[in-house]
């Protein structure tokens, strides 16, 4: 039995005995030790990015003295904000089972570990093509107001034109109108605050989907465990999926709003305290108890033991490969990268090679296989669970970073994914036993205090 078994077990049996003491109306026994400090977790590898992000990430990393963790699950997760639901994966031949490439994930760390900064660093390219996306639209929307102007003009001219042949002509007049101009579409990336509204218009426009970053994940969360906030809750939980619609209706405001593909990537920061809290919330069996914070990817590592000052230039080479594989996903076109299409939902996807499909199947057979023998916490359930859609998503976001020519998704990327796997359930182990940990860790406590142990 692993440490995070064993943490689970002997926190579930604590509880059981506590229930059966009660109910037998005895004196609780003396409560299962638990060990000390945190679960280990595995360290992060520079091996789990894709090639082209290698340097860029070491280079943040060591220049903010933060764990390699930060800015690694950062960069992959922003991956999956600039493809967005533009191609998808089928892992099976046949079936149209598909998942998108966009991920949530929260960074965990005490105030001061250098999250911010990590992310911030890594999501520079993301914030630069949004600007250069929002450049283009404000000089299109300028031609747009031209020519839209323009036109009118010239249909009022038009149409008195008309109204004096018709007294002329009769029938005979002709109306000669000039059509209308498209607006543009603007491409947005990212929002750091927006009501559910706001975001479904700006989803309604951008088909591709949307990134949500949150400096501090559990404002948003909490924002969503508000009574009367459950249709924004239901809004999120569809956005993770990112392929299914929503449809706004709000009789009293005469406001009908209809968003056809609903993709959200979420991304943010937790400080341990406030993880603790809504970690227990969330697995209590209450309305939080709906599975929105297993869908996140968690990266919890060690602080740094050791810290040196670092002063010295970005690795601006490292900067523009990795600005260059970012602009590459956001500009996709699904064809030129021998994407299927989908009849049914004009959608495009990837299939596995054979080789690839040969280790997914693999780890999803040993995955379905733990899900169905019992031996995992409820906690951690929910969230391997949600595995089915990750790893598939991983692996189509590291072929895509590292294939440009696309085609059918590799074995390396799936090992890759697979691997991301293990190192993503370390961290959920960490962080959910910590959450729940703190009703025995008081009973430890107290009895420590009655028998005088412990220091």
């Amino acid at each position: 039995m692993n440490d995070a078994n064993r943490v689970f077990d002997l926190i579930a049996r604590n509880q059981e005995c506590a229930a059966q003491a009660d109910a037998d109306n005895q004196i609780w026994p003396d409560p299962l030790p638990l060990p000390d400090g945190l679960l280990p977790v595995e360290p992060f590898s520079m091996d789990l990015l894709p090639r082209a992000l290698h340097t860029w990430v070491a280079d943040i990393a060591d220049r903010v003295q933060c764990p390699p963790d930060y800015p690694g699950a950062t960069a992959v997760a922003a991956l999956g904000v600039a493809l967005g639901r533009k191609i998808g994966i089928r892992p099976k031949f046949r079936d149209n089972w598909t998942e998108r490439g966009n991920l949530w994930l929260a960074i965990i760390g005490r105030p001061g570990a250098m999250k911010t900064p990590a992310m911030t660093a890594v999501l520079k390219p993301l914030h630069s093509l949004a600007d250069l996306a929002h450049q283009t639209f404000v000089t299109a929307q300028a031609d747009y107001e031209h020519s839209k102007m323009k036109a009118e003009l010239l249909n009022e001219a038009a149409r008195s034109t008309f109204k004096a042949n018709v007294k002329k002509l009769g029938a005979a007049a002709d109306l000669q109108q000039t059509e209308l101009p498209t607006p543009p579409r603007h491409v947005r990336l990212m929002t750091t605050d927006s009501t559910v509204e706001a975001l479904a218009e700006v989803l309604r426009d951008n088909p591709q989907g949307i990134g949500v970053y949150r400096d501090e994940l559990v404002g948003l969360l909490r924002s969503l465990d508000r009574e009367g906030q459950e249709g924004a809750r239901g809004f999120y939980l569809q956005g993770w999926n990112g392929s299914g619609s929503w449809t706004v209706d709000r009789i009293g405001r005469g406001l009908y709003l209809h968003v056809p593909h609903v993709a959200l990537s979420v991304i943010g920061s937790i400080q341990p305290g406030r993880l603790r809290e809504y970690v227990r919330e969330a697995t209590s069996g209450g309305a939080g108890d709906d599975g929105l914070l297993q869908r996140f990817m968690l990266a919890w590592p060690d602080s740094n033991s050791a810290w040196r000052h670092v002063d010295r230039y970005p690795d601006n080479k490292a900067a523009m490969q990795a600005q260059d594989v970012y602009s590459r996903l956001l500009s996709v076109d699904p064809l030129a990268l021998q994407a299927e299409p989908d009849l049914n939902a004009d959608d495009h996807f990837l299939r596995l090679s054979p080789e690839a499909s040969e280790v997914f199947i693999e780890w999803l057979t040993l995955l379905e296989a733990t899900l169905r023998d019992g031996s995992v916490m409820p906690a951690l359930e929910a969230f391997l669970s949600k595995m089915r859609k990750t790893v598939p998503a991983l692996a189509l976001l590291f072929h895509l970073a590292d294939c440009p020519e696309g085609g059918a998704v590799g074995a390396a990327s799936m090992k890759r994914a697979v691997l991301w796997s293990t190192y993503l359930r370390s961290h959920a182990e960490r962080a959910y036993s910590y959450g729940i940990r703190p009703d025995t860790d008081a009973a430890v406590n107290a009895d420590r205090n009655l028998h005088g142990s412990g220091g």
